[in-house]
């Protein structure tokens, strides 16, 4: 089978369904970052960054440097947050929607 930009599409949808790993995304537009400093700045177990991470890095969208004992993240293609910008701007969208609609009431 072709490679198919939908099916690429879906799967990079797939992927960002999850709200952790949208925030290690987030946290990830500083720069590279530690697991560690990653989980303290969200408040989980490293642990389950971890998890995330390396979901994340299967898909190639994260990459990891080892230094010491310490893994340090970057995102691996700057146009990941393009599409997390657009998904905020379609939800800041639906919410003045809906505010409208309420203020109508």
């Amino acid at each position: 089978m072709a490679f198919e930009p939908s099916y690429f599409k879906a799967d990079l949808f797939k992927i960002l369904s999850n709200p952790v790993r949208i925030q290690i995304l987030d946290t990830l537009r500083q720069g590279e970052i530690s697991v560690n400093d990653i989980a303290q700045w969200l408040e989980l177990e490293a642990s389950s960054v971890s998890q995330q991470l390396a979901i994340l890095r299967r898909y190639h969208l994260v990459k990891g440097r080892r230094d010491g004992n310490y893994i340090f993240y970057s995102v691996n293609d700057q146009a990941v947050f393009k599409v997390l910008d657009a998904a905020k701007e379609v939800f800041n969208n639906h919410l003045v929607e809906v505010r409208d609609a309420l203020e109508k009431i």
